[in-house]
């Protein structure tokens, strides 16, 4: 694995990264599950490559939830407070590398417990490695429902699955579809999805509830690899007309579409999408990401809390000073998967795999980024996914209706009317 990037980081205030060859690693002592006063945790981490927005917010949640754990005193097992550390590499958003350094995380570095990379398609590639030598691994960002359907019985997610995402669209739509004095099945759906584990799913769910309403989808296209470019899509999209555009390619993908659905002056009543908050729309786009509809695992207005960050616009709050930006739920996700790890051990009272293992399908537990217990298949099955639109440059959540902050707006103006 010569040219592997190493980075190593310590939450103790020690940072050591470099690229390391099989001779070096094989020279270094190997990391335990627990060395002295410290708990190892390992993750393979996008750091470079096309997930690598996604990946520093994943990265960043970890190191934010190391840090709170570590200044408050560590986690506490058989009357010994213990800190936590990461070992982490960069897997460069290639499911195969992610794979390997995960073999070398637990065979060469030791690690009996790992953190999830970001994407299902890594997560679909790293599960049958930790699987195969029963580690238990603790995830927020891979949620291709298809992970959850192999019978995996060390793998857990905090998230909801991915074909849960833009549903809620789907029944938005509806309900403006009666309060326009239509039928919903006469609303008329366009789909343009990346073609990979997780936007597949997404657009696996909007087609069943678009077939629960009997609408109809009148375009359902497969973006480019590069996700540089729809303009094919959108040129059926004017000349189709449909009520909704649902967009899906993660970060990269939500800002091709807001930006050439406003270069292109593309008028639709709706258009719904993932990742809006990690692809910064608004930060980048201004007024062009206006009334667009964003999927979310989470948002701090959410009356969610916790013994560790307190309120989820605390979490908010400490993350935004902490790493100069608005926390995107990647990041949110990915600190509760430490806290998970933190309240199983404490519970387990052990740092036997095994036991921890248990110890977190048996997991009840109430954090800012929302409530976590798992069914049998390692699903969280406590919390819901949030829709918020674009209003006068903030997120407002609009659904599911007992957390909504405003009413949504439909439908969208027309670039006419928006000039």
């Amino acid at each position: 694995m010569e040219g592997i990037t190493s980075q190593i980081k310590s939450f103790r205030g020690a940072v050591i990264a470099g690229a390391l060859g099989l001779a070096l690693a094989a020279a270094q002592p190997a990391f335990a599950k627990v060395e002295g006063d410290t708990i190892y945790l390992g993750a393979a981490i996008s750091i470079t490559g096309k997930y690598s927005t996604n990946g520093k917010n994943t990265l960043d949640g970890y190191q934010l939830a190391v840090k709170r754990i570590n200044e408050m005193g560590g986690v506490k097992v058989n009357g010994k407070s213990y800190k936590l550390e990461i070992v982490y590499y960069d897997d460069e958003s290639t499911s195969a590398r992610g794979a390997q350094l995960v073999e070398r995380l637990i065979n060469q570095d030791g690690i009996k417990f790992v953190l999830g990379p970001y994407s299902s398609g890594l997560t679909k590639a790293i599960a049958p490695v930790t699987e195969k030598y029963k580690i238990p691994m603790v995830e927020g960002n891979g949620a291709d429902r298809g992970l959850f359907e192999n019978g995996y019985r060390y793998l857990f997610a905090v998230l909801n699955t991915s074909d849960y995402y833009l549903r809620e669209a789907v029944n938005l739509l509806a309900e403006q579809a009666k309060k326009h004095g239509k039928k919903p099945s006469d609303m008329r759906i366009a789909v343009a999805i990346e073609n990979d584990n997780f936007s597949q799913d997404v657009r696996a769910g909007v087609l069943e509830d678009a077939k629960k309403y009997g609408m109809k989808v009148v375009i359902d296209d497969k973006l480019p690899p590069e996700l540089n470019d729809m303009s094919a899509t959108l040129t059926k999209v004017k000349a189709l007309k449909p009520d909704l555009l649902v967009v899906s390619g993660h970060a990269k993908g939500a800002a091709l579409g807001v930006r050439q659905v406003a270069d292109q002056k593309v008028n639709v009543p709706m258009l719904a999408m993932t990742h809006c908050d990690s692809a910064q729309i608004t930060e980048k786009f201004g007024k062009a990401s206006e009334y667009a509809v964003c999927a979310s695992q989470w948002d701090d207005d959410l009356t969610y809390e916790d013994k560790w960050f307190g309120t989820a616009k605390n979490y908010g709050s400490r993350f935004a000073k902490e790493f100069g930006y608005v926390p995107p739920y990647q990041a949110a996700e990915s600190t509760a998967s430490v806290l998970v790890f933190v309240d199983a051990f404490q519970r387990a009272q052990s740092f036997d795999p095994e036991k921890v293992r248990d110890a977190i399908a048996k997991t009840n537990l109430k954090t800012f980024y929302g409530p976590v217990k798992f069914d049998e298949t390692g699903k969280n099955v406590a919390k819901s996914m949030v829709l918020y639109q674009v209003q006068d440059g903030e997120y407002k959540v609009v659904a599911p209706s007992q957390w909504a902050q405003s009413k949504l707006i439909y439908p969208t103006p027309t670039w006419q009317k928006r000039q």
